[in-house]
């Protein structure tokens, strides 16, 4: 992702979640400055069509809704914090190729585990990538509205 993408990222941001899940611009870039390696953006012919945002933690750590990422001193685990993928792009795997991007390249750092929170019913497609449901921070997972769920996988 570059900043130029921003616009981009809103807008699919905004097509993917209800207000109260959406963050601002300033979160969105902060995002991007903390971890530059690990926030991917996908493209097609109208622009930006999905996002992954992620970054290097320690396995058990959850990050609340709008909180700054906290980039482990010594990380042990990539924490995808937020995949979204515009309605015109569902269904063609782009989800499923941006997070296996990003495990790749998380094996070869040496990070042994990757974490997430599930959101808006999408345990079962977290689970169709080898994530298993985990012990988490609840006040942490209570930041997100609705059911959420910390999952973890082995790289």
């Amino acid at each position: 992702m570059a900043r130029d993408d921003l616009a981009g990222v809103l807008a699919v941001q905004a097509a993917c979640y209800p207000p109260a899940m959406q963050e601002p611009a300033h979160v969105v870039l902060a995002r991007l400055a903390a971890s530059p390696r690990t926030v991917l953006v996908a493209r097609d012919d109208a622009g930006v069509c999905a996002y992954l945002f992620a970054y290097p933690s320690r396995l058990g750590r959850v990050t609340p809704l709008g909180a700054p990422f906290a980039v482990a001193a010594e990380p042990d685990t990539l924490y995808l914090h937020d995949v979204a993928v515009a309605p015109r792009a569902a269904g063609q795997g782009v989800a499923r190729r941006l997070v296996a991007r990003l495990h790749d390249d998380a094996a070869v750092r040496g990070l042994r585990h990757a974490a997430l929170v599930s959101v808006q019913d999408s345990l079962e497609f977290w689970e169709s990538l080898g994530y298993a449901p985990a012990a988490g921070d609840h006040a942490a997972l209570a930041t997100y509205p609705g059911a959420a769920h910390y999952m973890t996988k082995r790289l």
